[in-house]
């Protein structure tokens, strides 16, 4: 089962998005802190990062180059997610695909389903 760890500071948010993951098979963490989720990440041993662009106090894009020039976690798939179309910014970032707000929690599924198949293959 496929670990995603869920970053946003929304508790409506994470708590929807955990519950439709859940269904579809994944198992799901969540931190709004991003200045504790790569210790979280390496704990937890995480296959996937969701995280919104707008954090408090932080830009989810730092966070983002944060994973990709970590050694341990760089190679892990990560989708950003924000209100406004930041989709060249996060991919430029290092960011495996962009999902603007509202999205479905469907295409959220099957975004991570296919990284993560395309990852392992």
């Amino acid at each position: 089962m496929e670990h995603i760890l869920v970053v946003d500071d929304d508790r409506e948010t994470v708590r929807l998005l955990k519950m439709f993951l859940e269904m579809d098979g994944f198992r799901v963490s969540q931190s709004p802190r991003p200045d504790v989720v790569l210790e979280l990440a390496r704990e937890e041993t995480v296959d996937a990062f969701v995280i919104d662009c707008h954090l408090a106090g932080f830009d989810g894009l730092d966070l983002v180059r944060d994973i990709r020039a970590d050694g341990d976690l760089a190679s892990k798939v990560i989708i950003v997610t924000s209100g406004k179309d930041l989709k060249e910014e996060a991919l430029a970032g290092g960011a495996d695909f962009f999902l603007l707000k509202p999205f479905s929690p469907t295409e959220l599924s099957a975004k991570l389903s296919e990284k993560l198949s395309d990852r392992a293959g």
